[in-house]
């Protein structure tokens, strides 16, 4: 029952009583009766004006804790003239004032976060109390969907461990995953820092300084030992006798031998010396068809065919011919010799998204190889340098173009440029 039921009802029996005893001194004292008569109406009226005082600001205050629970921070109330009441009133404003301050503070910094979230470059996911994927910001989206098997990755990690990754062997990411509290219970977060430009560059200073030290050496050894046998070699007396002829040969192959070195160390000490990018606009289908039309030769004698599907007009780009010259032959290289024999290599111009794909019916990608393609001296061939995709990475970077390898299929690879 609630308290100004029973106020009422404490008022009304009292009354009722008054009223009950002034009738029985009605015969006898009827002045008496009148005035009590008096008494009891003045009494009904004092009460209904306390139950206005008093039971009117409770009423008041219950709308108050309605709007709280609605998180309305909006409604405050007025002094009423009674210092008890006041009192109470005005610490009610001040809790509204703080709650709504307090609140506006919060959804400040909730959307300030939402938005730092969605606009870092770091990537953010969230996962919520059963350890699924809540929430990415678009760099994650974008890193999750380029490696659909990140997600089963990033569920098994520990809390508080960090790794680097590497995926389709180009992009490097260092991973680190923490806590938070949300409610009082423990929920988890994964951020995903790119390192690949810190990577690349570390690499690079590290092979430039190996390649530096092998060609010092090989030509301080090569030219004196090739001047030496050649020389040697042009005094014909020195071979009259027919058992010298053998040590003439001998020696010849020891010069070829030394020339193919020289050619081997000048293929390491063209990825060191690598020129600027001299950008102008060129269109990349004829820069396709006159590479297309280099390569032919060698896809013939595989027997492998090249499909074209550039468009007959032009399509201008700004990027250094040469370069990307360079790089086509050495992704072509790579198709027809993964295919080997009898094959396709398709090479399809995007117009829309300015994007060139090779594609080749190869045997694909192994999973050994996938992370490692792009690493220096790494080869897949028996003979390889390892530094063909090296070069073509350090050129389309250079060029600020994004690229990717993958087999998405059985015998489809495909070699993507993005081509501004």
């Amino acid at each position: 029952m609630k308290l100004k039921v029973k106020y009422i009802l404490f008022i009304s029996a009292l009354l009722a009583i008054c009223l009950v005893l002034s009738y029985f001194i009605f015969e006898a004292q009827k002045l008496l009766f009148i005035l009590s008569e008096v008494l009891i109406i003045g009494c009904a009226v004092l009460a209904i004006k306390l139950y206005k005082q008093l039971i009117q600001p409770l009423t008041n205050l219950q709308q108050g804790i309605t709007a709280i629970k609605d998180q309305d921070f909006n409604v405050k109330f007025r002094s009423t003239g009674q210092p008890e009441v006041d009192e109470l009133v005005e610490v009610y404003n001040r809790m509204i004032d703080a709650l709504r301050v307090e609140r506006t503070m919060q959804q400040e910094q909730h959307f300030f976060l939402e938005k730092l979230i969605q606009t870092s470059p770091t990537a953010i996911i969230i996962m919520d109390f059963d350890g699924n994927l809540k929430q990415t910001n678009p760099k994650a989206a974008e890193i999750l969907k380029s490696a659909p098997t990140l997600e089963a990755e990033l569920r098994t990690m520990d809390t508080g461990a960090s790794k680097v990754i590497r995926i389709d062997g180009l992009r490097t990411y260092k991973i680190q995953k923490s806590k938070f509290i949300d409610t009082g219970f423990e929920r988890r977060f994964i951020m995903m820092e790119e390192v690949t430009a810190e990577i690349f560059e570390a690499e690079k200073n590290v092979y430039s300084k190996v390649i530096r030290m092998m060609a010092h050496e090989v030509n301080n050894t090569v030219g004196p030992v090739n001047s030496i046998i050649t020389s040697a070699l042009a005094h014909r007396d020195l071979f009259s006798t027919p058992d010298a002829e053998l040590l003439r040969q001998a020696m010849q192959v020891a010069v070829d031998r030394n020339q193919n070195l020289n050619h081997f160390m000048r293929n390491f000490a063209d990825l060191v010396k690598l020129p600027p990018v001299n950008k102008q606009q060129i269109d990349i289908t004829a820069v396709t068809r006159s590479v297309v039309a280099l390569m032919q030769f060698t896809a013939r004698a595989r027997n492998v065919d090249f499909e074209l599907e550039l468009g007959e007009t032009p399509f201008l780009i700004s990027a250094d011919a040469q370069q990307l010259e360079q790089v086509l032959i050495n992704v072509l290289k790579n198709a027809a010799e993964s295919i080997n024999q009898d094959g396709k290599i398709k090479l399809v111009l995007d117009r829309t998204d300015a994007e060139l794909k090779i594609i080749d019916n190869g045997p694909g990608i192994a999973d050994i190889d996938r992370d490692l393609l792009f690493s220096p001296f790494y080869s897949t061939k028996k003979d390889g340098q390892g530094i063909g995709l090296t070069l073509v990475r350090e050129i389309l970077l250079n060029h600020g173009f994004v690229f990717s390898l993958k087999t998405i299929a059985p015998n489809q690879t495909v070699f993507r440029i993005k081509l501004h």
